[in-house]
């Protein structure tokens, strides 16, 4: 009984952590939103990318000696999917509300959920996230957009290869070290994109991508890794099920976005089953593709059967927790 508190406490602190790093993510994708008329949705993410990327760096300090070319084949498919996943939820949001939009990403890692699992109420669980998206874009008051959802689904299946790598970064680096190497990567690969539309950028507007970056990629995934640190992958996963809801909840707040009592049961609908999935799956998990090169002490093994949407996945032990 003695341990118990201690893993409980634990557990309280990451749901707090992840909560603020979900909160981030929702918010700054809301302020960023406010730009896509001056430079498009590819644009404003490749400019918030590119202004994470020389935060992190410049905070963290990345060392780039001893890793070996598997860490860096894996730090940079991280970080191409993780440029991937926000330029497309980036178009999703342009044409569906941001609840809807996150909803759908949030598909990526209960398919990743579901690979890994083998047995029926992790199969019930993805019908039920099926039924969950049936509410949204079906049922009365729903609300369906091809390119909209398009664009969320190219999301998702991006959010699915970064849930692959994003503990294998983890586990390879020393703590921020990897994250910010990787969305260092993601920025170069989109730095044509920014360079574009950077002279034409006001000095208000470098304010909220400098804000955007802040708020939605350097703290949450910070407090991802923190939190991921103090438990176990199966209840991170789990906790990460609040990001459709939050997404629904910044998208009314900040910008007045209205959906219909459905939609939200909808939304729900799909937390619920992939809080589920991830549950259920329990330490299974996935074996991550090794990239060309020679292999690294340490980097082998299972990926934890989900991650946050537009999150860092911090590598821990399922056992622990």
């Amino acid at each position: 009984m003695g341990a118990r508190g201690p893993a409980r406490r634990s557990v309280l602190f990451a749901a707090g952590l992840i909560v603020v790093g979900s909160a981030g993510i929702q918010t700054s994708s809301a302020l960023s939103a406010s730009l896509f008329a001056s430079y498009g949705a590819l644009g404003t993410s490749a400019l918030r990318m590119a202004l994470a990327a020389a935060i992190l760096l410049v905070a963290v300090r990345p060392s780039l000696r001893g890793r070996s070319r598997s860490e860096w084949g894996g730090i940079v498919v991280y970080g191409v999917a993780m440029a991937a996943m926000n330029i497309s939820l980036y178009n999703a949001i342009q044409r569906l509300p941001l609840g809807i939009a996150v909803t759908l990403e949030f598909l990526g890692p209960c398919a990743v959920a579901l690979l890994a699992s083998r047995r029926i109420k992790e199969g019930a669980c993805a019908v039920l996230s099926l039924a969950g998206v049936a509410l949204i874009s079906a049922g009365p008051g729903g609300y369906f957009d091809l390119w909209g959802y398009v664009a969320a689904l190219c999301a998702a299946a991006f959010f699915g290869l970064y849930t692959l790598f994003a503990a294998k970064v983890g586990k390879a680096g020393s703590g921020l070290d990897g994250l910010a190497l990787s969305v260092a990567a993601g920025g170069l690969l989109t730095l044509p994109f920014a360079a574009v539309h950077a002279p034409q950028v006001s000095l208000p507007h470098w304010g909220l991508l400098a804000l955007a970056a802040v708020v939605g990629v350097a703290i949450p995934y910070s407090v991802d890794t923190i939190a991921g640190r103090i438990t176990s992958a199966r209840v991170i996963g789990t906790l990460f099920a609040i990001d459709p809801a939050m997404g629904a909840l910044i998208g009314f707040l900040l910008l007045g976005e209205m959906i219909s009592w459905t939609v939200l049961a909808g939304i729900a609908v799909v937390a619920l089953a992939g809080a589920l999935l991830v549950w259920a799956s329990g330490d299974s998990g996935i074996e991550v593709p090794e990239p060309p090169g020679e292999g690294c002490a340490g980097t082998e093994g299972t990926i934890p059967a989900a991650t946050p949407a537009s999150h860092s996945t911090p590598a821990v032990d399922p056992s622990e927790g």
